[in-house]
């Protein structure tokens, strides 16, 4: 890999220093690379090319920025295999799972090509007689994106991708834990033809340091970022010193509402897929699984039979379906979690640490029964292959719960029913859902984003990402005064 040369700045792959040691959490013994953090300088050094590029890259013309990305998508797409195993061993999540990641961000690059050909404006009648209004959209200039751990690809290319579309420059600051996907997709927009150097950068270090001067640095005008509350609350405070625009998607606690009329067929697989896919490290995951009362012991044992069937094992191996935990950190956080789920729940199954043939970071996927909608496990966003069942005594009383979270992200209802469905779709205070179908696993061209502590500012992805990576100007014109 890029070893220390690390960070893509002003179009040179550069050594900054320190380390990021990038472990493979399926093997522990296989060292990914061993990277180096941007310094300070050099952050300002990838922001003053940025904003010279933003205004060489303002002026490209659409059908050739449209190329660029289109390029920049197949290429994603050719190497999806390769990238995709990357990405599965830095990560964790299976080898479907990160050659699909690979393909989605290459048809998000693709997709925006397109709208890079769509950026109209409106003609407007004047209230004043004589005068016409002009509405255009203009680039916001250099964006700073901070994305996570879980989706190392996905995430950077769907902020990136529009940000580029929308004559945008780009300062790219990846979770330190997997830095090996960010370098991947840096790697193949550097290769593009006719991006301006300085457009695109890549910084790698920690939240606390990097991340907190992207922040706070006035030359940044926007920023957008997914991660934990705790993070994006941290970010709002400091970024809106220089009243930068900010988008934050943050965290959930997805309800999946299971009827007494449910097919429990469709019910048990869409809790499966929704609970621990990705090793239930999604921020759509459905960790919450209200049952009602008359199905709740037929679900559940249907249930347990599903995930005690699911293969762990090394996100590379064929038959794995649900591979590691992402780190060591992030493993001992789960087990906490298990701890205090048995003080407040049953545990009906799993919650134990797995020995394979490798060392790694693998866990039982967990389900706890009989939970309570107020405790720890049902309230805080626990990131991993954990889910707790709720019995509730009618729609009224599962609609309730649903709602009694801080967070408002992803939501589902298994039903035959259309009247419950309707009222579902229009009561539940999510901003997105599901019926019939799992909370995770969501289409690339619509817009994405929550309620609550979920989500702050314009929605991602579709046609909505121009509002957050455009800003509109008004222009009055009197035209019989030009000549």
């Amino acid at each position: 890999m890029f070893g220390r040369k690390s960070n893509f700045i002003n179009g040179n792959w550069v050594e900054g220093e320190g380390e990021i040691i990038n472990i493979n959490p399926s093997d522990t013994n296989d060292l990914i690379d061993n990277n180096s953090n941007a310094t300070y300088d050099q952050l300002n050094d990838a922001i003053n090319a940025a904003q010279i590029a933003q205004r060489k890259w303002e002026d490209v013309g659409i059908e050739k920025r449209a190329n660029i990305l289109h390029n920049i998508g197949s290429e994603l797409i050719n190497q999806s295999k390769e990238i995709g195993t990357l990405l599965s061993r830095e990560e964790g999540k299976t080898l479907p799972e990160g050659i699909g990641e690979v393909v989605r961000s290459g048809q998000q690059f693709q997709y925006y090509a397109a709208s890079a050909l769509r950026q109209f404006g409106e003609n407007i009648a004047s209230t004043r007689e004589g005068v016409s209004v002009e509405l255009t959209r203009e680039p916001i200039g250099v964006c700073g994106i901070i994305s996570p751990w879980n989706f190392p690809i996905a995430i950077a290319a769907w902020k990136s991708a529009p940000a580029m579309a929308f004559g945008n420059a780009i300062v790219l600051k990846p979770a330190s834990q997997t830095p090996a996907s960010a370098i991947a997709l840096t790697k193949i927009i550097s290769e593009q033809k006719d991006i301006p150097e300085g457009l695109f950068n890549l910084v790698l270090g920690g939240g606390g340091t990097i991340g907190h001067q992207i922040s706070e640095h006035t030359n940044i005008n926007a920023i957008s970022f997914t991660g934990s509350v705790n993070v994006g609350q941290t970010i709002y405070q400091e970024a809106a010193k220089t009243m930068k625009k900010m988008q934050l998607e943050m965290g959930s606690k997805n309800p999946l509402l299971i009827m007494d009329d449910a097919d429990l067929e469709i019910a048990v697989t869409c809790a499966t897929n929704g609970a621990y896919g990705g090793t239930g490290q999604k921020c759509t995951a459905s960790s919450r699984l209200i049952v009602h009362e008359k199905v709740y012991k037929e679900f559940i044992e249907r249930l347990i039979n599903s995930i005690s069937a699911l293969k762990v094992g090394h996100a590379l191996k064929e038959d794995s379906q649900m591979g590691p935990v992402s780190s060591e950190s992030q493993l001992k956080s789960n087990l906490d979690y298990v701890e205090k789920g048995k003080n407040e729940a049953k545990l009906a199954y799993g919650g134990n640490i797995i020995n394979l043939d490798t060392p790694g970071y693998y866990m039982e996927p967990t389900l706890f029964i009989d939970g309570d909608n107020k405790s720890t496990i049902n309230q805080e966003e626990m990131f991993g292959p954990i889910a707790c069942v709720i019995p509730v005594k009618s729609y009224e009383e599962g609609l309730e719960v649903s709602n009694d979270t801080i967070f408002g992200l992803s939501s589902g209802i298994i039903t035959q029913s259309l009247s419950m469905a309707a009222d579902f779709k229009k009561n539940i205070k999510t901003g997105v859902t599901t019926v019939n179908l799992p909370t995770a696993g969501l289409d690339y061209h619509v817009p994405f984003g929550g309620r609550k502590a979920s989500s702050f500012g314009p929605r991602e992805q579709g046609t909505y990402a121009h509002e957050f990576f455009t800003q509109v100007k008004t222009t009055y014109v009197n035209p019989g005064k030009i000549k």
